[in-house]
């Protein structure tokens, strides 16, 4: 391969899989590798944990996922109440999806420089702080901000999370608690919609959709009580973070992502264009700053190097990819069926329960699924996501009883669980396990990232067709961006599946 490094796998995909950690629609079994790479810890004696602590390392992983997966219930209660645009409610959804992704790896590295313990309750502070603003957030702006808030806080918080798993517990413990956070991950997903929705259904104090977040005060003071008992870790010669390359990363982002989710509602003006070029200016001096970095010797957010490995980069460009059709589907979903079908947010949320279960299988079927197939599978996973999301905006299209949504939407969520699980390990084996961290926190940032940019997407073409042909006929338009990104992802998994096949014959 000229010009590339030859990808290093380290083991089939099914070796690599070790516990079927849930994904969660968007979080990564592999964000612990954001703090990984560590050489010299400052470890307590003890390699287990009470249950206080690790109840609010549970909890703080259980409240970032319920947060990003309550508010989809929500969206169509707060866009009446605060009279907001589509874009408005793009925005509370990439918001916070974009500030997580852009802060996972500028945490990891804090928790590890300052003492994870303390970083982990300074962004559970923070996040209760935040979800408190966003539940008395009295317009559409407000509650943007606070949602920022939200999900910065929240990329603070979590890998602490996996990092504190990782070097206080033993191996045995290790695989416990991570199948308890996996759990405790999937349920946050499920409950999210279902419990999420009762909330804004039963108006409780007639606060309506302002509870889903108001409720997160008590639930925080809660944890922080509990994280009182977690011990002290860090890291004795952790990295400085790299300040300047993650507001230059920041920076380009939002200036992509403001024209792609205002554009469309005002009629792509001159300064649409304006921010697209500086957003690639700004991703320019990014680069540039970074490789900066890493030749004075430095510790770079991302290290350029990796991206002269093909596979990865094309692999990490697939991870965008799948999972930008994950947040941009809920977002339509949501809209077609409490305001196009009229459907209550509990309702709406019991409706989508089954594709959560049918996710939570296959995640767990999908290491027994590539043992025994091999990579394949996870091709095949993208394969019966991509039909999923046929077969709902179909059925959707036919103008069926809501109640006929299920069976695509159980194949949907199958598909996903199928592919998105093992995804993850497949791409990040074509680095080195030098590269672990590093690449973890890469991948895991894509992940968000794409959540982002497919709010963005599915808003513009939602938006572009609604006024004219109704919720059904906007929501499948919406999904022709969903089904495009899965086709090409799944073309390209086939794809880096036989480049691999045919390196290893040629080694």
């Amino acid at each position: 391969m000229s010009g590339a490094r030859k990808p290093c796998r380290h083991g089939s995909s099914s070796n690599r899989i070790t516990s079927p950690i849930v994904t969660s629609y968007g979080m990564s079994d592999r964000l612990h590798d954001v703090a990984e790479g560590a050489v010299t810890m400052t470890v307590p004696a003890r390699r287990t944990l009470g249950a206080t602590p690790l109840f609010a390392l549970l909890l703080g992983g259980f409240i970032t996922i319920f947060d990003l997966f309550v508010v989809n219930v929500a969206l169509p209660s707060i866009r009446a109440d605060l009279r907001a645009s589509l874009a408005g409610i793009g925005w509370v959804l990439a918001g916070y999806e974009l500030a997580f992704g852009v802060t996972l790896i500028a945490g990891g590295r804090l928790g590890d420089r300052y003492g994870r313990r303390k970083v982990f309750m300074l962004g559970m502070a923070g996040f209760t702080l935040a979800s408190v603003l966003c539940g008395l957030a009295v317009t559409t702006q407000s509650l943007i901000v606070a949602r920022l808030l939200q999900g910065a806080t929240a990329g603070i918080m979590f890998p602490q999370i996996y990092a504190m798993l990782r070097v206080l517990l033993d191996a045995e413990g290790r695989r416990r608690a991570f199948g308890l956070l996996g759990m405790a991950l999937g349920f946050a997903a499920i409950a999210g919609q279902v419990l999420g929705g009762w909330i804004v259904t039963a108006d409780i104090a007639d606060l309506g959709w302002r509870m889903i977040f108001l409720i997160n005060l008590p639930v925080g003071i809660i944890g922080l009580l509990c994280a009182r008992r977690l011990p002290e870790t860090g890291q004795a010669d952790a990295a400085r973070t790299d300040w300047a390359g993650t507001l230059l990363a920041t920076i380009a982002l939002i200036l992509l992502l403001f024209p792609l989710l205002e554009g469309a509602h005002s009629g792509w003006p001159f300064w649409t264009w304006g921010s697209f070029i500086a957003s690639a200016a700004a991703l320019t001096l990014f680069v540039a700053w970074e490789r900066r970095v890493k030749l004075q010797g430095g510790t770079p957010a991302v290290d350029p190097a990796l991206f002269t490995n093909r596979s990865f980069a094309a692999g990490s460009i697939i991870v965008l990819l799948v999972y930008s059709t994950s947040t941009s589907f809920f977002l339509g979903f949501a809209l077609l069926v409490q305001e196009g079908l009229g459907l209550s947010a509990f309702a709406a949320g019991t409706l989508f329960a089954p594709a959560s279960v049918a996710f939570i299988a296959a995640s767990m079927t999908a290491p027994r699924m590539v043992a025994r197939f091999g990579d394949r599978a996870i091709a095949g996973g993208a394969g019966i996501y991509l039909f999923g999301t046929a077969a709902v905006a179909l059925t959707a299209l036919s103008g069926a009883h809501e109640a006929w949504l299920i069976p695509s939407l159980i194949l949907f969520g199958f598909g996903q669980g199928l592919s998105m699980t093992p995804l993850l390990n497949f791409v990040l084996g074509f680095t080195a396990e030098r590269e672990a961290g590093m690449a973890g926190g890469i991948i895991s940032t894509m992940q968000q990232l794409g959540g982002a940019i497919g709010v963005a997407m599915i808003s513009i073409l939602f938006g572009q067709i609604l006024g004219e042909a109704g919720y059904a006929r906007a929501f499948a338009g919406g999904l022709t961006y969903n089904i495009a990104a899965l086709l090409f992802s799944a073309l390209g998994i086939s794809l880096l599946i036989r480049r691999e096949a045919r390196e290893a014959r040629e080694a």
